[in-house]
């Protein structure tokens, strides 16, 4: 694989970070797919896939973990 096809690690100017070039075949943009009207319409995905439910699997999706 040719060097000029890879990701390089470039510095950025006053700052101790770093970051990547982009990678080949991809752009920053986001994609009408990323949308969270998908996330949405994955939920029911999941039920239709024949994933079992327990008696419990509501109250632990809407159970938030305590902060500490």
């Amino acid at each position: 694989m040719s060097s000029n096809r890879r990701q390089r690690i470039e510095r950025v100017p006053g700052s101790r970070r770093a970051k990547l070039t982009p990678a080949p075949g991809t752009s920053p943009e986001p994609v009408p797919a990323d949308d969270e009207e998908t996330a949405d319409a994955a939920a029911p995905a999941d039920a239709a896939s024949g994933a079992v439910r327990g008696p419990n699997d509501d109250q632990l999706r809407r159970d938030v973990p305590p902060h500490y």
